[in-house]
Parts: C-alpha cells; structure tokens; sequence
C-alpha cells in the first residue's frame, strides 16, 4: 500500500469549498478524484482570479487552485439525457460521490441517496447542503456566511451595533472536513457490511457545533452575552493588544496561566483578589484584565513583548497580514504549504499542504488542478466509449 485510499475512486460533483475540499482531502489521501463541472466550466473556477489572458478575461482563481489538486477533471451535463446515461456509468464505477447540492436538486439530477444507491449499492453518497435534510429551510441556498450569521457568531463578533463575520470561510472547510470524516468512516463501515451510505453534512451544523460552547451555556443558564469585540468572556486576560509597532493576542485560560501571567505584570496580588478567583470570575472582569495588558504591552515593541511571554510560558502570537504569513519561518519550515503548477501561472502557486499528517502513509500533492475538461476523453474511454461515440457526446453538448 502506498496510500490510504489505493484504489478508491471519488466523483466530485461539488463546487466553491465545501464539496471540492471534501474530495481533496480524500485525494491527497491518494483517492482518484475525478472533478465533473459543466462544459463551460463552473463558476468557482475563477473565482477570485490569480490568472488573466490576454484580453483581461479572468482564468484559474485562487480558490480553484486550492480546492482542486489532485483531481482528474472532466466536463458533463448530468441533465442532458446521454449526460445521465454517463452519470450512471461512473457511479457504477465509483466508490464514492460528492455533492453539495440542495436535496431537491439532488433528486432532479438523480444524484439523490435512493437513485445513488439503486445504480451501486457500494457506493458511499456524500453531500453538503446549506441546513440539512429534514426541516423547512433544507431547499434554502446558502454560504459560509449566511451560516455564520445564524449561528450566532457574527452576533457574538465585532460589537453590539455592527456585527461581524470572520474574514476566513471556516464554515465551509469546518464542513468538508467533517465530510470527509464522515466518509471515511463510511468507506470503514463497508469493509464490514458491503454497503455504501448516505453521509450529510450541512453549513448550519458544522456552524452550530462549533458554536456549542456559547449554546450550551445560553440554553441553561440564560446569559444573554453580547459582542465585546476581541476580549474574551470566559476567562482572562483574553483579548487583542496594541504594542508599539504592532498587535499581539494573548490568551490565558486556568489558573496557572494566571498566576505566570500576575508575575509577568508585576500584578501578583491580584492571584487572591475575588474578582479574579477562577475563569469566569476572571471573564466577568476581563476589561480590567485588558486595560492592565494594554498598559503593559504599550511599552514594549511586539518581538519585546513576545519574548517576554515566551520565557513566561504565556500563550500569545502575533496578529499577521497575509504576507507575513507567507513569509513566517516556522509556516515555511514546518512544511505549511505546497507547490502547484498550473498553466499561465508564473511562478508556481502556494497552496496549503494536506493538513494532518500521518506518520507511516502521509496525505501529498500528486497533481495539479486539471484544466477544463482535460481528462474527459480518457475517463470516458475508461468506460468504454469510443472515440467516435466521445465525438458524438462532444457535438451533441453532452461533453
């Protein structure tokens, strides 16, 4: 075995993050992933666009880039009539299918649970919709954000007047990544039964789990919390701080952190003052816990600052713009990103690596996203059709 996933195949009927990166992920794994889009290519192909032809016209975007390596891709209509004919011949081939797609739309393209399972009882169906099956908003179109917005963290972002939705699309990769969690554990499950599953995964969900903290307490005990900006409002000093030439998060949690962190500032009475005897003592007072910090940190440059809590053994890190991300030494070294190629792209583009890693058969980067429509022909082939019946699919708009 030279991979986890030898020798299983992914069809990949998703778009924008949650579904793609969901087949990503089982691709770096080492699963043939076969990316289906429309013959004119999807509209998350240049989104956010890193390539432009001659005439300015927009090409591969950076969300493409990232959610598309090592996929084979191939251009369908799975509504055309023949474009369903072929849907059914690579489901029959397929261990796996991902869709993030409304149920109805689903069941409209035959991509459904009763329609997937009827073609190949072995196949694991995966799909990714806005709130789930189930309720009155399961046929609702929605984003990353508009799940961010209900789940209460925009509310519990930014400030009582203006609330505030996260700069990073977690709701999206939380939910792939739980998609292919789920998958996995369904391709286990059929080392034993035989059968293929139906795994759903659902922005709401994924949003509402991470949530859980926040709504657990609400539910029972009635908090009623509002937005505080950066300050945390568990426990203390949790927050986002202004040094001299730059900004620094610091984040204590547990008495121990306290106690080096009273020393640090020079504050070590505070360790017996009730207003800071636990973690939630500590957030109900936190904005006196900020305005210490702050006091502390205007007197230092952010490397001065971050030193010091380092030899503390206080957790903290800098606040970084994309750039110095990118150019971090520890993100560079720890081997955070890997390199594609992609045609009109100069140099290479970074993207992030497989995320986790595995001691004995590591996730990797094999192949670069697939331009549009370059493996139609041979993964038809691969089914059998003939050069001229792949001709008459391509002159009937099929392919």
């Amino acid at each position: 075995m030279k991979t986890v996933l030898e020798g299983i195949r992914v069809l990949d009927f998703g778009r924008y993050i949650a579904g793609p990166y969901c087949a990503a992920l089982l691709g770096d794994m080492g699963a043939e992933v076969i990316r289906i889009e429309k013959r004119e290519g999807s509209e998350d192909r240049t989104l956010i666009p890193v390539i432009h032809d001659e005439e300015g016209n927009p090409g591969a975007g950076a969300l493409f880039l990232q959610m598309n390596r090592n996929k084979k891709g191939m251009t369908l209509d799975p509504a055309h009539p023949k474009g369903r004919e072929i849907v059914k011949r690579l489901i029959k081939t397929a261990d796996v299918v991902v869709v993030n797609l409304p149920p109805q739309t689903l069941k409209s393209l035959e991509l459904d649970w009763p329609s997937v399972h009827a073609i190949n009882p072995r196949t694991v169906l995966t799909t990714v919709s806005a709130f789930g099956s189930g309720g009155p908003y399961a046929e609702r179109l929605g984003f990353d954000g508009v799940a961010q917005a209900m789940s209460g963290s925009a509310y519990m972002s930014g400030t009582p007047e203006q609330p505030v939705r996260a700069g990073a699309s977690w709701v999206d990769f939380g939910s792939a990544s739980l998609a292919a969690f789920g998958t996995m554990t369904a391709l286990f499950a059929r080392e034993k039964t035989g059968r293929g599953q139906h795994v759903e995964g659902a922005l709401l969900r994924t949003a509402v789990t991470y949530m859980s903290q926040t709504l657990i307490e609400q539910d029972l005990l009635r908090k009623d919390r509002v937005a505080s900006l950066n300050r945390g409002q568990t426990a203390g000093p949790s927050d986002i701080f202004r040094c001299q030439d730059g900004w620094i998060t610091i984040l204590i949690n547990g008495d121990p952190l306290f106690k080096r962190w009273t020393r640090l500032v020079g504050e070590e009475s505070w360790v017996s003052d009730p207003r800071f005897a636990s973690d939630e003592a500590r957030g109900d007072n936190g904005e006196v816990l900020s305005a210490r910090t702050t006091l502390w940190c205007s007197t230092r440059t952010v490397q001065q600052a971050l030193t010091e809590l380092e030899r503390a053994k206080v957790p903290a890190g800098p606040v970084l713009s994309p750039q110095q991300l990118l150019d971090d030494v520890h993100v560079n070294e720890a081997g955070y990103f890997a390199k594609v190629n992609y045609p009109g792209l100069t140099p290479s583009a970074r993207i992030m690596a497989t995320p986790v890693t595995l001691s004995e058969l590591p996730g990797s980067i094999r192949l670069p996203p697939p331009t549009l429509g370059q493996h139609t022909d041979e993964i038809l082939a691969g089914l059998g059709l003939k050069p001229t019946q792949i001709e008459e699919l391509r002159n009937a708009g099929v392919i």
